[in-house]
């Protein structure tokens, strides 16, 4: 199954302050992500699941699946931010879910 990846601007942002290097490699899964290879990931709760990216810091990437077809990437971070950066994931979610994105 493949997915159209959508980024909100939070996750951009996260992505862009990266190093080139580590920013290419989160693309690059991403690239998987988008032909339906979602690789180490697991569900945190019913709406947010979690993508674990093993290099740089320990990299998160926290999205949502809509209608098993479309992938919102929420935001990202490291796994010393972890529980911060999913609480920031549930509130962009509402914010989404209530036309504010």
């Amino acid at each position: 199954m493949e997915y159209e990846i959508i980024k909100t601007n939070t996750f951009d942002k996260w992505l862009y302050s990266l190093d080139a290097k580590n920013n290419g490699r989160v693309l690059t899964r991403l690239d998987r992500v988008a032909l339906g290879n979602l690789g180490d990931h697991k569900q945190l709760n019913n709406d947010i699941f979690e993508l674990r990216l093993f290099f740089g810091s320990g990299y998160r990437v926290y999205y949502t699946i809509k209608n098993n077809q479309i992938i919102l990437l929420l935001c990202g971070g490291d796994k010393k931010t972890q529980s911060k950066d999913i609480k920031k994931a549930q509130q962009i979610l509402k914010e989404w879910r209530n036309g504010n994105i």
